[in-house]
């Protein structure tokens, strides 16, 4: 079901904006603001959220593959309930960043040039 999703780096929009040279704004923006650990290690914004894509894909694929688990009696009840809300959980990030990248573009496209 889930395996149709295979590789999120494939996007148009990713590949463009991970090839944006941010080097010499990641170590100055990683000099002034301590946390940021994406800039640290030369992670652009692009990689990140691919990384989180692939990482909550993968996770709805082991909350299915371990309801098959319990289907067949592999699995307990508790490992598929887990998995289960861990792979809910995943979803509904997934579902608030969409909605925040979404209302971003709506503001940069409401706003006058």
């Amino acid at each position: 079901m889930i395996s149709s999703v295979q590789n999120v780096s494939n996007l148009s929009m990713t590949r463009a904006l991970g090839a944006v040279d941010t080097e010499n704004s990641a170590s100055s923006s990683a000099a002034t603001m301590p946390g940021t650990a994406g800039a640290t290690n030369g992670l652009s914004f692009a990689s990140v959220m691919g990384n989180m894509a692939t990482d909550a894909v993968n996770s709805l694929k082991g909350a299915e593959s371990m309801s098959f688990a319990g289907i067949k009696g592999t699995a307990t009840t508790r490992e598929v309930v887990d998995s289960m809300l861990q792979a809910e959980q995943t979803l509904q990030t997934a579902i608030a960043i969409r909605d925040k990248v979404v209302s971003a573009f709506l503001d940069v496209t409401k706003m006058q040039m």
